[in-house]
C-alpha cells in the first residue's frame, strides 16, 4: 500500500465513490489519515483517486463474502476509522417492494457491514472506530422507501452489538443517521415520484424539505463532519449509539 507510506493509520471507507462517500473521504484525508477506498467498479475509484492522490483504490462488491478477503489484502497498517456507507434501491413501500430488494438491503447494510468489520479486524487498536452510515427512516418508517427503513433499522441492533463484543479492545461502534441528503440520486428519485404523481420533481423536494423542522436537506458535507468528529477521544462514550443528523425530521421518542 505504497501510496499510504506517509501515513501511521488508516481509514477504510465502503461506498467511497457515492456522494457521502467522496465528502467523507475528503474530510479522512484532510485529517491526516491514509484512506483505502472501497467501490465495485475501477473506474469511479480511478476517478476519485485523480481528485485525491493519496488515496488507495480497493475494488470490492462487500454484498459478496469475497470481498473480506480483498480489502484485508490492502491493509497493512492499523485501521483507525472504518466507514460503511454504501446506499441501497429505495425499492417501493412496503406493499409493493420486491422481497429480492428486501435481502438486497439487509445483506448490503448489515451483511457488508459485518464482512467489512471482518476484513479489519486483525488491524484494529484501541480507539478504533466502527462506523455505519443508517438513515432516519430506519426510526421513521415511510410509505415509499421500505428496504432502506428495514435495513437501516437492523443497524442500529448490530451496532449495538458490536459496541459490546469490541468494547473490551477499546474499539467502538457508532451509527450515523441522516435524513434525506441533498443528492443528485434524491433528485432523481423525486423526478420519478413527480411523474407517477403528475407533479414536479421541485414539488416532491419542497413537500421533503417540508418534513423538517428547519425546512432543510442534509448534506454530504454534515455527514463528513459527523464522521470526524467521532475520532476525537472524547466519543468513546458514545459507542453503541446514534448520531442523528436528519434535520429535525424525527418525530418518535426517544
Amino acid at each position: 500500500m505504497t501510496s499510504t507510506d506517509l501515513f501511521k493509520e488508516v481509514a477504510v471507507v465502503v461506498g467511497a465513490t457515492g456522494a457521502f462517500g467522496k465528502a467523507i473521504v475528503a474530510r479522512l484525508t484532510a485529517s491526516g489519515l491514509g484512506v483505502v477506498a472501497v467501490a465495485r467498479t475501477a473506474g469511479t475509484l480511478t476517478a476519485l483517486v485523480g481528485d485525491y492522490p493519496g488515496v488507495v483504490p480497493c475494488v470490492a462488491d462487500i454484498s459478496s463474502d469475497t470481498s473480506i478477503g480483498q480489502i484485508g489484502e490492502v491493509l497493512d497498517r492499523p485501521v483507525r476509522i472504518i466507514v460503511h456507507g454504501p446506499g441501497v434501491a429505495v425499492a417501493g413501500g412496503i406493499l409493493t417492494a420486491p422481497t429480492s430488494a428486501m435481502v438486497d438491503a439487509v445483506n448490503i447494510k448489515v451483511g457488508g457491514l459485518l464482512r467489512l468489520t471482518r476484513a479489519v479486524d486483525a488491524r484494529l487498536l484501541k480507539g478504533s472506530r466502527l462506523v455505519a452510515i443508517g438513515g432516519h427512516y430506519g426510526f421513521e418508517p415511510t410509505a415509499y422507501a421500505a428496504a432502506a427503513g428495514v435495513a437501516n433499522s437492523a443497524l442500529v441492533n448490530v451496532m449495538r452489538q458490536l459496541s459490546l463484543a469490541y468494547g473490551p479492545r477499546g474499539v467502538t461502534a457508532h451509527l450515523i443517521a441522516p435524513g434525506p441528503a441533498d443528492t443528485e440520486r434524491l433528485r432523481r428519485v423525486a423526478a420519478d415520484r413527480g411523474a407517477m404523481r403528475g407533479i414536479t420533481a421541485e414539488a416532491v423536494l419542497e413537500e421533503m424539505r417540508s418534513e423538517s423542522s428547519t425546512g432543510t436537506f442534509t448534506t454530504p458535507e454534515q455527514v463528513a463532519w459527523a464522521v470526524s468528529l467521532l475520532l476525537a477521544p472524547e466519543a468513546d462514550a458514545m459507542t453503541g449509539s446514534t448520531l442523528m443528523l436528519d434535520s429535525g425530521r424525527r418525530r418518535g421518542l426517544p
